[in-house]
């Protein structure tokens, strides 16, 4: 439909109808942010395959134990010797618990050898709020022992919680300083109040609609959601629409100064806009999807959950943002306003005539081999530094940063009792081949004692030595003297084994020993299924491992056929994604050297480089296609040097500020006190800076200038010559 015969109404009806459409679906979707810890969830074991020997024990295990609980251990200790007083007071204290709402039957205070400690197991039950059920545990426990006997909550409902206090930031502090620093970057570019406004809103309004869709597909059982996938999703959305918006705007900002109209401007905008938009976002999209390989569902599940994010943030920036610009008009840049001036624009060749971006181009006209070889050289040289991140996983007590009272109580349990006590390794064997699954265990050094499950056992468990089960804690021998036997529990024909690790559970000691244990049971008993904490972190890592493997030569095949297709080109797209997989290189390189050197972390899990690989790579293209778009749609009109030139000089600036306000939404990832999303954001901050300022300012314009039209090899835009090239002097 041409402009000049759209209908007066309808051009005030239809940005109308799409502002009420919009803010419709963001006020519902606002009312969900505090509701998604109801339909997420952070336990490992629901992430993982379901072919994971981790996984199916996990299933089994509430068979076994008759609930699904998620137990705490509680460990009181003191520097001096407990007397039988005080163990006693210790016993009536923790007897107290069971009227916490979640707690199930308490085991006895079990005294450790030194005397100084006593430990006790506290069921919570899954579907309990563990967070408040530890805090009730302690609180309780702190006001009822004897003076100078100190409490810690440690085991799996411990860690449990503080992963549960480590992301309840994200609905609010997140948020908001997502939201504050891209308000502040917006300020300083535009120097506006209102465009900051109307680009806040259409990223705000994207996020809300986008976490509705996600909320009811994660209800319904088709997406699995989790505390880092949330914060993810957040700060994705964020960023990516205002990249989005800040490119529209800037179109829209160029039709004003040659249209005189603002419906016109709208209409040229949007379709100088919709292709490296569209082109962009699918590009994101397409790599998310990737993740759909993954054999994590964790990794799996967060593909589309981001994918939905990233099109609605599309979305609303081709249709809220100019619904928006066009109800303010060019009051929207107020006190800026950009003024009706085509022939001060003609005289400009669509370009300033000074100014940052045209010294930059006149230095690459100059000298663009040198420029391209030398930022290649040094993005190399950071790249190296990559080979020193140590990305085979972390222990699960040094997920949280900062205080955490489960680890301070991990390692007071290691003090007085096997550190693994409460997260033992968990052995499901036929019932015909108990003994000798026993005896197999019981050969390894790291595990302590084993037990099998039983029923008729108050614990819950009876101790098996190499001459068969205790009754409860007697010598088996006491059988002969008339102390009954427990009964194993059986179910399906199969019994359970636990076996009490010497290191804690989530230490690099326990994981040998779990994975020795595998090791032998295979040959002795084949039937065995291990699992527990620490096969559940083995597991994990090395799905991990696996993922990144696969995934990331399928991102990097996905996105370069998308570029062939967008730029009609082969050697162009090879180029831009091999800038880019250098960057990425570089950015993790010097992202390790910050972890080892200057933050001091224990490592990073598989996963991390992964996930900084499939956002740096498909952001990091964003600029290349803001850029690279409009290089070619110059070109075809000017020719290829100086459509090198007009596009850098044309994009500069909003390419530089998306970059800002990306790295900007990430870095607000760190507020939240998690080792992965900490890592990830300094990743991806990092990297899309190294992006905006190197990779797409200098590396991708001189290696596209020193090797001229054959860049567009081998559609027809190589074969001419182009005689023509830009001015680039004011």
């Amino acid at each position: 439909m041409r402009t000049a015969k759209m209908p007066k109404w309808l051009r005030i009806l239809l940005p109308a109808v799409l502002i009420v459409i919009w803010v419709a679906g963001g006020s519902i979707g606002g009312s969900y942010f505090g509701k998604v810890s109801e339909v997420s969830s952070n336990d490992q074991t629901t992430y993982l395959p379901s072919s994971a020997d981790a996984t199916k024990v996990q299933k089994l295990l509430g068979e076994f134990r008759g609930s699904d609980q998620i137990p705490a251990v509680v460990v009181f200790s003191s520097d001096a010797v407990l007397s039988q007083s005080d163990i006693s007071a210790v016993s009536t204290a923790v007897a107290k618990l069971r009227d916490i709402p979640g707690v199930g039957a308490l085991s006895p205070g079990i005294p450790s050898g030194d005397g100084r400690a006593v430990q006790a197991f506290v069921p919570i039950a899954s579907t309990a709020d563990i967070g408040a059920a530890v805090a009730s545990i302690g609180t309780s426990l702190r006001g009822s022992v004897p003076s100078g006997v100190s409490v810690h909550v440690t085991g799996p409902a411990g860690f449990t919680a503080d992963l549960i206090e480590g992301f309840s930031g994200i609905d609010g502090i997140l948020l908001g300083v997502a939201l504050l620093a891209v308000f502040v970057i917006l300020i300083l570019v535009y120097r506006s109040l209102l465009l900051p406004v109307a680009v806040l809103a259409t990223s705000l309004f994207a996020l809300c609609v986008a976490l509705l869709s996600v909320w009811w597909l994660a209800k319904a059982g088709i997406l699995t959601l989790s505390g880092q996938t949330q914060g993810i999703l957040f700060i994705l959305v964020i960023g990516a629409a205002t990249d989005y918006s800040l490119l529209y705007v800037s179109r829209y900002r160029e039709q004003l100064r040659v249209s005189n109209g603002k419906w016109d401007a709208s209409v040229a905008a949007i379709r100088g806009s919709i292709e490296p938009i569209a082109a962009s976002g699918g590009t994101v999209i397409a790599g998310l999807l990737c993740l759909l390989f993954s054999d994590l569902k964790s990794n799996s599940s967060l593909g589309p959950v981001a994918a939905i994010g990233i099109f609605f943030a599309m979305l609303a920036a081709l249709t809220l943002l100019p619904a928006l610009l066009y109800a303010f008009g060019r009051n929207a840049f107020w006190p800026r306003r950009p003024r009706f001036e085509p022939e001060v624009v003609a005289a400009e060749h669509g370009m300033q005539a000074s100014g940052l971006w045209i010294k930059l181009a006149r230095a690459i006209k100059r000298r663009p081999r040198m420029i391209w070889v030398v930022t290649t050289a040094v993005l190399l040289l950071g790249a190296f530094g990559a080979t020193s991140l140590n990305a085979t996983g972390v222990p699960q007590s040094a997920l949280v940063l900062g205080h955490s009272e489960a680890r301070d109580g991990q390692a007071v349990l290691g003090e007085h009792f096997p550190a693994g006590t409460g997260s033992p390794v968990l052995v499901v064997v036929p019932k015909s081949e108990l003994q000798l699954a026993a005896n197999t265990m019981l050969t390894l050094d790291g595990i302590k004692t084993v037990s099998v499950v039983s029923a008729a056992v108050p614990s819950g468990a009876a101790t098996v030595t190499a001459q068969g089960i205790q009754a409860g804690g007697a010598p088996a021998s006491g059988a002969a003297s008339g102390a009954a036997v427990p009964e194993p529990k059986v179910v399906s024909g199969d019994v359970m084994l636990q076996g009490t690790l010497e290191a804690a559970a989530d230490s690099g000691s326990a994981a040998a020993v779990v994975r020795e244990l595998r090791g032998k049971l295979s040959s002795a008993v084949p039937q065995a299924l291990v699992g527990g904490v620490t096969a559940t972190a083995i597991d994990t890592n090395d799905a991990s491992i696996h993922d990144r493997n696969l995934i990331i030569p399928v991102v990097l095949a996905v996105i370069l056929l998308l570029l062939m297709m967008l730029l009609r080109s082969i050697l162009a797209p090879v180029l831009l994604v091999l800038t880019t997989v250098i960057s990425f290189g570089a950015a993790l390189g010097v992202s390790a050297f910050f972890f080892n050197q200057v933050f001091h972390f224990p490592g990073a899990d598989p996963s991390v480089p992964l996930f900084g690989f499939i956002f740096l790579v498909a952001l990091g293209i964003d600029y290349n296609i803001f850029l690279m778009t409009r290089v070619r749609e110059e070109s075809v009109q000017k020719g290829t040097p100086e459509g090198i030139i007009r596009g850098l000089v044309i994009t500069g600036g909003v390419i530089t500020s998306a970059g800002l306000v990306l790295a900007a939404t990430f870095s607000a990832l760190g507020v939240i006190p998690i080792l992965f999303l900490a890592q990830i954001a300094f990743i991806v901050a990092f990297g899309v800076l190294l992006d905006t300022f190197i990779v797409r300012s200098l590396l991708v314009p001189a290696l596209s200038y020193d090797i001229g039209k054959a860049i567009w090899w081998p559609s027809k835009l190589a074969r001419p010559a182009d005689a023509r090239s830009i001015d680039v002097a004011p």
